[in-house]
């Protein structure tokens, strides 16, 4: 890896020979096409792209239009390619099975392969409680059409990456491309893996790898708080508890004529302190006009949100209209707390009341 101020050609002399590969670092896929991604056959050519890289807005697919800022390259030896393949693990909920799926058509985008021809995607699904059988993994080494003296080869790097999946406690992986040299060996030249937070107190060492460059400050703040948020292109602010409650406001507000302008779950037994922060986060986005607070109150009462919404509007200058619904445990006390704060909350009489609510003080605003 390599940052602005490193010389790249002297470092891609070190990987012991040329052709290598100059691939920007940005949390989105498409890269290549994006140019993002260049061979270089000399030290000089490695050093050329690496300036043209670094520093550039890279517009693809996954980033959309505003493009993401390249802040590190990752600098590696090229290889003969015979073939380039595709292999991804996920959770299958439907089945409650982990999904291996592999693809002769590596190098392109899996979304493209199943709208274009889904036949090419072989799937393998796997009962967590067993494990992957051997003769799964042959069923995929042939799928993929290996000659017969790699096929055993191909089954243990499929083997392998199903166990690190389960090991390392991933909720996704995905090698792409996966290749065969001319060589006859079988190599990973990208991946992505994806951890699953809840098991990250058992893998601190994937922690080093984070990338704060790739997140969005706010979402970055709310981590420190154990706050679950998302920013969205809306206009509208939510707080809510519990992630389908999170979705349900999300959509009211749009069947109301608005637009969400963030995720955020406090969660359920949110205190004080994380409502109060959750407020700031949400009001130190220029976006917002408007903020709808909506929650059920269960281990979250509402005398504990209304305190929190109090406590945060009063130190800081909050200038745009807060619309509040709540029910649940105490939430008399709740409204008490919000009627005797002297504060301009508006308050919703049920969901579609207070997003409605919302969609016309933004709009007043």
């Amino acid at each position: 890896m390599t940052e602005v101020n490193d010389n790249a050609g002297e470092l891609a002399g070190k990987l012991g020979g040329f052709p290598v590969v100059v691939k920007a670092q940005i949390h989105a896929g498409g890269r290549g096409k994006g140019g993002g991604v260049k061979l270089a056959h000399s030290a000089d050519e490695a050093e050329s792209h690496a300036k043209s890289i670094l520093g550039m807005t890279l517009v693809t697919h996954q980033t959309g239009p505003e493009g993401k800022k390249v802040k590190k390259l990752l600098i590696e030896a090229g290889c003969k390619i015979e073939r380039e393949l595709y292999i991804g693990i996920v959770q299958d909920r439907e089945s409650s099975r982990n999904v291996i799926m592999a693809s002769t058509e590596g190098g392109m985008e899996i979304e493209e392969v199943a709208a274009a021809t889904p036949e090419k995607i072989l799937k393998v699904y796997v009962d967590p409680a067993i494990g992957i059988m051997p003769y799964q993994a042959r069923q995929l080494a042939f799928g993929l059409s290996f000659p017969a003296e790699l096929i055993g080869e191909a089954s243990k790097f499929i083997m392998k990456l199903y166990n690190a999946f389960v090991s390392e406690d991933l909720d996704m992986a995905e090698i792409n491309p996966m290749v065969q040299t001319k060589d006859g060996k079988i190599l990973a030249l990208d991946a992505k893996l994806g951890y699953e937070d809840n098991a990250l107190f058992r893998h601190k060492d994937a922690l080093g790898y984070r990338d704060l460059n790739e997140e969005d400050p706010l979402e970055i703040e709310a981590s420190k708080y154990n706050l679950n948020y998302i920013k969205l292109d809306g206009n509208i602010g939510c707080m809510v508890n519990g992630a389908g409650l999170a979705m349900g406001t999300m959509d009211i507000i749009k069947h109301s004529g608005g637009e969400p302008a963030n995720f955020l779950d406090v969660g359920g037994g949110a205190s004080e302190e994380q409502i109060e922060e959750a407020l700031k986060i949400i009001v130190s986005d220029d976006t917002v006009k408007a903020i709808f607070i909506n929650i059920f109150g269960g281990i979250l009462r509402c005398d504990r949100l209304a305190n929190g919404v109090v406590n945060a509007a009063r130190k800081i200058n909050i200038k745009v209209p807060i619309v509040i619904r709540m029910e649940g445990t105490n939430v008399e006390e709740g409204r008490a707390i919000l009627a005797k704060s002297g504060l301009n909350f508006i308050i919703g009489n049920g969901m579609r009341d207070g997003a409605q609510k919302a969609v016309a003080a933004l709009k007043g605003n």
